[in-house]
């Protein structure tokens, strides 16, 4: 009898294979195995967010259900660690769009990008609906306690990357949409976590809006070209529903904090993406409105699906409504991340992450250190095989901008798992302080932070 010949298995997806591939399991690890010291100032959980699809299948990286991944460092011990989906309504009933009245349902979404807290809470987001908020209790840490969505005043999405304001504690973002106007709202809670400002922003159309930038004095809004694509977004499985549009143009607009319902000035950049910025601050004048500036540090792709995103720093001059555009690095990176305790501030430093990460074939990586006033460069590479992600800095201490270690997941493929590893964040170069093994891979992911206890 002549056998009959099998068609060969298609290979997944590459956001789908190697470790960009979900893991199947939930676990609970106690007491992990540590190479090195644990600084016994780390007392809390080390939590970070990305794209883990139940199903094993997404159209695109950034659609998978979200998981948290957490470790407990306490007393110089690595306690535990422990991943869990994000139950969302979208995990626990399925994908929809519209409520029984026919409105946006914001509770539907995969809450798969970051991890942040704010007024006591923690909430885990995606830019494209509300926060659902984990439970950090002991015993019960990272499960899913429901959408968040201020107390019933937030009426939109809400952006991944709010910004928290050092000096008054309250958390700065900003929600766009898709369907109609405003396609851009700006908002504000307090220390306390009450909405108090949500207003309407004026622009051309609906772009993805990532990111943006906070100062001590303003809210700058990146409006740039990666336009809604409505094609996409009906057809099934059609992937990420945005185009590349440089015709529409890019440009920054620039919101006074304390003046949160006054104009929006726009100031007109080349055309470029942004997923993510570094830091922003404020250069002042002379008082009479001369000389008044706003630095940005961004990592700045030439277009919408372009590879190797680079460091570079924008000058607005307010004077002039002139935006001063330097490329200060062609090394590619991402993941760009400070002290968060100077957000909006002149930081000095920012990190951020460099990662050969295909999804068959050889794995490697660095962290790099960059001291943005002299444009010194410090690295510390991981070596063959072994590839971070995202490092969040913990502080040593109450000093904003004083000692700290980063933390990053680091996926090491001769083990096909992942470690924590805790490094110097003032002697980047040096062997890490200490590496937690993990009991599996931690898949490519996004944004986390260190949550200290206190």
């Amino acid at each position: 009898m002549t056998a009959t010949p099998t068609a060969a298995a298609t290979p997944p997806a590459p956001h789908l294979a190697g470790n960009f591939a979900p893991v199947a399991e939930e676990l609970t690890t106690h007491e992990l195995e540590v190479t090195g010291s644990i600084p016994p100032e780390l007392t809390g959980w080390y939590v970070r967010n990305g794209p883990n699809p139940q199903d094993a299948a997404s159209a695109h990286w950034f659609f998978g259900d979200g998981m948290v991944h957490g470790v407990r460092l306490e007393g110089g011990r690595a306690r535990a660690y422990r991943n869990r989906w994000v139950r969302t309504s979208t995990f626990t009933d399925g994908a929809r769009v519209h409520d029984r009245q026919g409105n946006t349902d914001f509770t539907a979404g995969s809450a798969n990008t970051h991890v942040v807290r704010h007024a006591g809470r923690t909430l885990a987001l995606v830019e494209s609906s509300f926060p659902y908020e984990l439970d950090c209790r002991p015993g019960h840490e990272l499960e899913t306690l429901g959408a968040y969505d201020f107390g019933g005043r937030l009426s939109t999405a809400m952006t991944a990357h709010p910004k928290t304001c050092p000096a008054t504690g309250e958390l700065h973002f900003f929600g766009y949409g898709t369907a109609e106007p405003p396609h851009l709202t700006y908002h504000r809670a307090d220390a306390k976590g009450a909405l108090v400002v949500s207003r309407p922003v004026e622009v051309p159309g609906a772009t993805m809006m990532h990111d943006f930038h906070l100062t001590a004095s303003h809210v700058v809004f990146m409006d740039l070209p990666a336009v809604f694509d409505p094609e996409t977004a009906m057809r099934p499985g059609g992937g990420l529903p945005y185009r590349w549009d440089a015709e529409y143009g890019a440009r920054l607009g620039v919101l006074r904090r304390d003046d949160p319902y006054g104009e929006v000035r726009w100031l007109t950049v080349d055309p470029c993406y942004v997923f993510h910025a570094l830091n922003a601050y404020d250069e002042p004048g002379d008082g009479a409105g001369r000389g008044e500036r706003i630095v940005l540090h961004v990592v700045r792709y030439e277009r919408l699906g372009a590879r190797g995103a680079t460091l570079w720093k924008w000058t607005l001059d307010l004077a002039t409504g002139v935006a001063g555009e330097e490329q200060l690095d062609d090394q590619a990176c991402e993941f760009p991340r400070i002290d968060d305790r100077l957000a909006g501030l002149d930081a000095g430093f920012g990190h951020v992450t460099v990662a050969r990460t295909p999804s068959s074939g050889p794995v490697s990586g660095a962290l790099l250190r960059y001291d943005l006033r002299t444009g010194a460069v410090a690295r510390h590479d991981f070596g063959a095989g072994r590839a971070p992600a995202e490092a969040a800095f913990a502080p040593a201490d109450d000093r904003p901008g004083g000692p700290g270690w980063l933390l990053s997941y680091v996926y090491d493929a001769a083990r096909d798992a992942s470690d924590l590893v805790v490094l110097d964040a003032d002697d980047l170069a040096a062997p890490p302080v200490a590496t937690v093994h993990l009991p599996q891979r931690v898949p490519f992911g996004f944004h986390g932070n260190w949550l200290a206890d206190r």
